[in-house]
């Protein structure tokens, strides 16, 4: 018996396989035909300043409730140098914007949440390749040559004041920066410029925003700021490589793991903070 023909739709379907562009060379698979949309950036845009000004008002209020019972002393004026203050500001800031971009996705385009921002589940080998990474990554950023200017201090520095801020700080950089940042920058934005423009764009977008975040943090710091695009340029670059957003996170929890440690040792674990080193 002569064999048949494979079936025309086999045929085309291997034909795919086999011209798949690379990676950064086409638009990212999204899990509905709608998502994501021009409206989704701008509603979103139009959201953080409003959230920026409702976090604040929270916690202040917040703070001006509790200071009686607490014996707390700072005045409003002095709140802005409050490290454990900015945290909380940052944490109630963060906690509105995970609220709102999930009612986005899982209630308004009634996707999965995860899956819609990207998230692929990684296996422990990779989850420990991303954090590894993460580390070199940061000995290469300690010891890179300065290209531009840099202040001797800058605002992050001057939140350090005490070792019980640097404990505050460096847990809030390991355990909730990075996935919020990554959920932001590599999630949602880089999904919605990957749609609408291309990864290429996606990539570069959101390494400058990235670098962008930091520069109140890092005023007068430029070649700080110039690091921080590149460290960016790295996170954003695993997500366009890698079609998901755990290997940044990954990566940028390695990161500040990494330049954690190496103040935490380098000013005898928070107490001789005149020692500080740039992170």
């Amino acid at each position: 018996m002569m064999p048949t023909d494979r079936p025309q739709e086999s045929v085309q379907l291997e034909a795919g396989r086999t011209a798949e562009p690379s990676p950064l060379q086409g638009p990212v698979p999204e899990p509905a035909a709608k998502l994501w949309t021009l409206r989704d950036l701008l509603l979103f845009v139009a959201f953080v300043p409003a959230a920026l000004l409702a976090a604040n008002l929270l916690v202040a209020a917040g703070y001006s409730l509790l200071k009686p019972a607490m014996g707390w002393r700072l005045v409003p004026e002095q709140l802005a140098g409050s490290p454990f203050f900015l945290l909380t500001f940052q944490a109630v800031f963060y906690g509105f914007v995970l609220g709102y971009m999930y009612l986005l996705v899982a209630i308004h385009h009634q996707q999965p949440f995860w899956n819609a921002l990207g998230w692929r589940r990684p296996t422990a080998a990779q989850t420990l390749g991303c954090v590894v990474g993460g580390l070199l990554l940061a000995i290469a950023i300690r010891f890179a040559p300065a290209v531009l200017p840099d202040a001797e201090s800058f605002p992050l520095e001057r939140l350090f004041s005490s070792a019980a801020a640097g404990y505050a700080i460096g847990g809030f950089a390991i355990l909730v920066a990075p996935l919020m940042e990554e959920l932001i920058f590599r999630g949602l934005l880089f999904a919605i410029f990957a749609r609408l423009v291309g990864i290429r764009f996606a990539v570069l977008t959101t390494a400058v925003l990235f670098a962008g975040l930091h520069i109140p943090e890092y005023w007068g710091a430029w070649n700080h700021i110039l690091l921080l695009f590149l460290v960016g340029m790295v996170f954003s670059l695993a997500r366009g490589l890698t079609g998901s957003l755990a290997p940044s996170v990954f990566l940028h929890v390695g990161y500040n793991a990494s330049m954690m440690a190496g103040l935490f040792f380098s000013t005898q674990h928070f107490r001789a903070l005149q020692t500080l080193l740039a992170l």
